[in-house]
């Protein structure tokens, strides 16, 4: 179906009428002439078949007209206008605030009877739990020493699993700022409806950087209606190396306060399974029912009509050259 922007446009549709019943008509020329000796060799030229259309003394008015009408109608900005396609949505706005920082890099998960790090298996897991939540806006924040707002609250699931697939370890530090993360989140959902704010937090650690405090942070988010669900990651079986001998164990009771106080829950994951376990739980969270949106797709027209008037106006162009030249020699 075509529709039209601003129709309104077409109401100029009789205004180069107007303006010429309203203009005086033209004065004929009078003084004096010039003599072509020569006349009578083009003599023949006007009588051509190919010109002999030409000859009417209102052809160029009528093309003019479709030229303005062509130019109106792309001025109205026409558009093809498809049926509605349904866009189911549950309302919810949802951000991802994964740990980046050093420890993450442990090897202690396995996925297909390979070894892999903390933060590959959370990429893994979270992807597929990130493809499921269609009809959800979701935000990727990334913390180590400070935290990042990687992208904001978007439909666009691909472009979050392709933010959070590229993440490495390091690029926000090597320490573990979890009330910066959940500060940023705040933030970010802060303006949207209590029913509608949930962060999901993962980390190995605890808190050692940053400016927020944890607890104060929660304490803010659960008067603000933000549940927070807190996820714990690391194997306990993990072989401590001199690289990971100073580094703070994971503290589960700081996430199960954080978890408890905005009414939400943590959640340990010592492998890979128990990882889509726990994603799985998430998954069967009850979402706000919104209302369902449909959308329309559009294609903008506006562009043949304008091609065609601006061809039709060089042919235009040609032919008064051509037949004021044929004048002036007669």
């Amino acid at each position: 179906m075509i529709e039209l922007t601003w129709p309104f446009v077409l109401l100029l549709l009789p205004a180069p009428i107007i303006v010429r019943w309203l203009l005086a008509p033209a004065q004929p020329a009078c003084g004096a002439a010039i003599r072509v000796p020569f006349y009578q060799s083009f003599n023949g030229l006007h009588s051509r078949k190919s010109f002999a259309w030409m000859q009417s003394t209102h052809w160029h008015i009528w093309f003019s007209y479709i030229i303005w009408l062509l130019f109106l109608l792309a001025l109205s900005l026409p558009k093809w206008i498809n049926d509605p396609i349904h866009f189911p949505t549950s309302g919810r706005d949802l951000m991802l605030a994964v740990d980046i920082s050093g420890s993450m890099e442990t090897e202690d998960f396995t996925v297909d009877d390979k070894v892999i790090s903390r933060l590959d298996a959370i990429k893994r897991v979270a992807g597929q739990f990130i493809e499921q939540r269609k009809g959800d806006r979701i935000g990727l924040i990334l913390f180590g020493s400070k935290a990042y707002l990687q992208t904001p609250l978007t439909f666009d699931t691909d472009t979050i699993q392709q933010f959070l697939s590229t993440a490495e370890i390091g690029w926000a530090g090597q320490d573990t700022a979890i009330g910066d993360a959940i500060g940023i989140a705040l933030k970010r959902l802060q303006p949207k409806p209590e029913q509608h704010k949930v962060l999901i937090l993962l980390t190995d650690g605890t808190n050692t950087a940053g400016i927020a405090d944890p607890f104060q942070a929660a304490e803010y988010a659960a008067k603000q209606g933000m549940k927070i669900y807190t996820i714990g990651v690391g194997s306990e079986r993990v072989k401590l190396s001199l690289r990971l001998k100073d580094e703070p164990n994971l503290d589960e009771h700081s996430l199960e306060v954080i978890a408890r106080v905005t009414g939400g829950q943590y959640f340990k994951a010592h492998d890979t399974e128990e990882l889509q376990r726990i994603y799985q739980q998430l998954q069967t969270i009850e979402p706000t029912i919104g209302q369902d949106q449909y959308r329309k797709m559009s294609q903008h027209l506006y562009p043949w009509p304008l091609g065609i008037a601006f061809i039709l106006s060089l042919i235009l162009t040609k032919l008064l050259v051509g037949n004021f030249a044929t004048r002036q020699i007669q």
